[in-house]
């Protein structure tokens, strides 16, 4: 968390930057774990400084701002990291910020920032051959958002893992995270337990269509906001897409689509999964 409707959301909600130049590169002191920062805080102005903002990309789990000389600035949320336009969460918590003015008839400032509770996530300034090494084919897998059957067979058909934790795999398919590979395997109403290669074409077809369904309407509702309340979106406010889990975060409780069986919690690979035992049998 935040996974691809997050952080989608977020890079939607700072498009207002694009043609805006940066005028100041602050990088604000934090008693905080300190994120990871690349280049240095002199390279980082230096190249920075009087750039101008060409565009939002997402690459992942990572929102990816376009500027005019070719380099890409990346911002990896991680866990509990935000990006944002309007004032954050808590201000011991910022880490970044760029000052941006406007050209033409809209030159009033404004500020992109950088937050992050717990200090794990980063921000990267790279060049065109520096991004397609970190984020190219090789490293990550194509966009959860374009999921087909033919694609998630292809990735992951053969493979002795559990679909659920084979969904996790950022090299084979990117953007799902712990939350929605628990709900996208509830709408294909298939065990998070079953091996890949185990799963027949229509199963694949299922959790394909899920996977496209599941993302698009969460990022409709601009992202799940936990009971942490630690994900905002880029004006700093909660998403609604939390208010629509089948399963996530459910355990206990009956299950919305039989409401017979209670939602059970296991744990794979180190991580809380959810689902239904009478709509999701193995």
């Amino acid at each position: 968390m935040p996974e691809l409707p997050e952080v989608e959301t977020m890079r939607r909600g700072i498009e207002p930057c694009i043609g805006r130049q940066v005028v100041q590169v602050e990088l604000v002191p934090s008693p905080r774990r300190p994120i990871t920062l690349f280049p240095g805080p002199a390279a980082l102005r230096k190249r920075l400084i009087g750039v101008t903002i060409q565009g939002t990309d997402r690459a992942g789990k990572r929102v990816v701002v376009l500027l005019d000389t070719g380099d890409r600035l990346v911002f990896e949320p991680r866990m509990t990291g935000l990006v944002l336009l309007a004032d954050p969460p808590s201000w011991e918590h910022l880490r970044f910020r760029l000052h941006l003015h406007g050209r033409g008839p809209r030159p009033a400032g404004l500020e992109l920032m950088y937050w992050d509770r717990r200090g794990l996530g980063s921000v990267r300034l790279m060049n065109a051959q520096q991004f397609a090494a970190a984020f190219g084919p090789d490293r990550l897998g194509p966009d959860a958002l374009g999921a087909t059957a033919e694609m998630l067979c292809a990735r992951l058909g053969d493979s002795r893992r559990a679909i659920k934790v084979a969904l996790l795999d950022q090299r084979a398919v990117a953007g799902i995270g712990n939350l929605y590979a628990s709900e996208i395997l509830f709408r294909a109403q298939i065990h998070p337990a079953t091996p890949c290669r185990r799963l027949r074409p229509r199963a694949w077809q299922r959790i394909a269509a899920a996977t496209r369904q599941i993302l698009a309407a969460a990022i409709r509702y601009e992202g799940s906001t936990l009971s942490d309340g630690t994900y905002r979106n880029a004006l700093s406010q909660s998403g609604g897409y939390q208010n629509h889990h089948r399963v996530y975060d459910r355990a206990g409780k009956k299950c919305r689509r039989c409401r017979e069986e209670p939602i059970r919690r296991i744990v794979q690979a180190q991580r809380a999964t959810f689902y239904c035992p009478a709509c999701q049998r193995r």
